[in-house]
Order: structure tokens, then C-alpha cells, then sequence
């Protein structure tokens, strides 16, 4: 058995593990404080949230963690949840995506630990912490775009799924060829920062592009955004590992606009983008001056470039090293 820890935070962290779930053959057991999904094929575990009630208390242990806050009835009951089924399952195998504190628990619990690795500035106290006591990192990036400055025995641990989405395996069709040029802008559940006056300007200053609005001010969302990233001629979304695997799948032209999230993660994101000449990226949101030459760059990118980000095995990938790990616990 493999246990998978998702985080409640966004879509993000759910949707890599469905991915990877759907491809192992050892059973896998979700772990989240999120209801458990219909597609999701294997037992579910619902934890207790370790947020709301009275303020928290030394929440991050003298800087040693990220959220472990004293006295805390919720985070009390949620790490003594999944210490139960730590130690009623015995599993081959935890998977941390992402917590700290979970992968520290089920490592002192004689669990071995896999940690998804994340960009951005991941140095801290913490962070070394369950980077180090991880058995392997998982990335969802190439071993061509490696994120710099991590210790030698990161990288070594370290294995390179390239990226991947809920997508992948699903064949690309063009926009329509009508005389209209899409741009679709996709923004994501986790917060964007956005406002509508910023997208209203854009739309005004660029009137020869049909806007279509996937999430954020002013769109609706939909559950399947394939279609309509399929139909645009360039892409803008946010900087989240997610989103951009969903545009490199449909092998879409796209702009990334990185959003501020803890760590930095989006816009170490959109740096190795741009240092990849994958997608344009900026670090704000453009002047709306700026707009029409932007969506001209962007359309002259070749999307088919994303091949070497997103292969469309990615998930396959994790799940083999996941099951060759679990396999070797069984073993031992």
C-alpha cells in the first residue's frame, strides 16, 4: 500500500495525485482534508483541517516547521488520524504532497517518505528537513530545467518525472481557422490577484483578439478546460505547475503571468520558462499598452517545443518509481 498525502490548498496538489494514482499498480490510499473524489481508485482517508479556531501558538516550532501549532485541536486530531492509519496499514510507502510535518510523522513512524518537489525557495529550516529525511524527491519538471541551487544530495535523490496533467494522452486539436484570433486567459482556484479592471483594459487595448475568460474576475470555470485551451491561439494563465502542464499537453503558445505564492514557486516557475524559451513570461501584469505585442510573441512561439517539457508520460513515470519503491519496501 502507498499512502499519499494531498494538500487542501488549490486543485493543484489533487490533481498530480489523481494522475499518478491512476497509472500505479499498488494500491494507493489518499490522505486530505478534501472529500474524496469520484475518480479517485483507491481508498480515501478525510483528515481533520488544522486550521480555524483560536489564533495559533508557535505555529512553526522556533522555525523548525511550516504549521504545527500548539494546543490546537484540529491539528491534533489530523496528525493522530494519520498516525493511526500509519500504524494500523503499514504502508510500503508515504508520498508528501506537500507537508512537512506529514512527511516528518510518517518517517518517525519507520514510513519511507517520498516528498513532490516544488520550485521556488525551498532552503529554509523546514524545508531541508523534509527534503533531507525524504528516501527520493519527486519532480514534475525535465531533468533538462532542474531548479538551481539545491544541495548535491537533492539532485542526487532526486527523480525527474518531466510534466504532466489530467491531459495527457488526449490529442490536440487547432483553433478554428475563421479569421479570429482567441486568447484564452486562464486563471486557477488558488487566488490570482487579479482584478477586473486589469482585464477589462487588456481586452480594450487589444481589439482584434476575442477574449475568453477560464476562472478569475469575470470568468466562469468549467471542470474539463481543455476544450477551450485547445481553441485559443495563445494561452495566459498563472505560473502553477498545473496549469502550465495543462498548456504544454494541448502544446498551446502561452504567456505566464506568475502569481505571489509562499516560496516563490510561480515565478521560479516562470524563470525556467523563460530560460527555456518555453513561454513568454512577465513578472506583472502588463501595462495595457503592452498587451498587443505581448499576444504577437506569444503567437509566434512554436508550441510544439513543449514535447520536451511535457512528453505526456510524465504520471507514468512517477507511478513506476512510486510502485519500484513500495516494491522494494515490500521486499525488505
Amino acid at each position: 500500500m502507498i499512502g499519499y498525502y494531498v494538500h487542501h490548498h488549490g486543485l493543484g496538489h489533487l490533481h498530480r495525485a489523481l494522475c499518478i494514482a491512476r497509472h500505479t499498480r499498488c494500491p494507493v490510499t489518499g490522505l486530505s482534508s478534501l472529500e474524496r473524489p469520484a475518480d479517485w481508485p483507491g481508498p480515501w482517508i478525510r483528515l481533520p483541517l488544522d486550521t480555524g479556531g483560536p489564533a495559533a501558538v508557535d505555529a512553526r516550532a522556533q522555525g523548525r516547521l511550516h504549521w504545527a501549532p500548539l494546543f490546537h485541536d484540529g491539528y491534533t486530531e489530523r496528525m493522530a488520524t494519520l498516525a493511526g492509519w500509519l500504524g494500523r496499514t503499514r504502508p510500503a510507502l508515504l508520498v508528501s504532497d506537500v507537508s512537512v510535518e506529514v512527511a516528518c510523522l510518517a518517517r518517525l513512524m519507520g514510513v519511507p517518505v517520498v516528498v513532490t518537489a516544488m520550485r521556488g525557495e525551498r532552503l529554509d529550516a523546514a524545508h531541508r528537513l523534509g527534503h533531507d529525511l525524504a528516501l527520493r524527491l519527486l519532480a514534475p519538471w525535465p531533468a533538462t530545467v532542474p531548479e538551481p541551487g539545491w544541495p548535491a544530495h537533492w539532485y542526487d535523490k532526486t527523480v525527474y518525472a518531466t510534466a504532466f496533467s489530467r491531459d495527457d494522452g488526449r490529442i490536440p486539436t487547432p483553433p478554428p481557422r475563421d479569421g479570429t484570433r482567441r486568447v484564452l486567459l486562464m486563471l486557477g482556484a488558488g487566488g490570482s490577484g487579479i482584478a477586473g479592471e486589469q482585464v477589462r483594459a487588456a481586452r480594450a487595448a487589444t481589439p482584434h483578439w476575442r477574449w475568453d475568460l477560464l476562472g478569475g474576475p469575470g470568468g466562469d470555470w468549467s471542470a474539463d478546460p481543455w476544450p477551450r485551451i485547445c481553441a485559443a491561439d495563445v494561452v495566459v494563465t498563472h505560473g502553477g505547475q498545473n496549469a502550465v502542464a495543462e498548456c504544454a499537453a494541448a502544446r498551446r503558445p502561452t504567456v505566464v503571468l506568475p502569481q505571489g505564492r509562499p516560496f516563490g514557486e510561480q515565478h521560479a516557475t516562470g524563470r525556467a520558462l523563460r530560460d527555456a524559451g518555453l513561454a513568454v513570461v512577465r513578472e506583472e501584469w502588463p501595462r495595457p499598452d503592452e498587451w498587443p505585442s505581448l499576444l504577437e510573441e506569444a503567437a509566434a512561439l512554436d508550441g510544439e517545443a513543449w514535447a520536451g517539457w511535457a512528453p505526456g508520460d510524465g504520471a507514468e513515470r512517477a507511478a513506476r518509481a512510486l510502485d519500484a519503491l513500495a516494491g522494494a519496501a515490500g521486499a525488505s
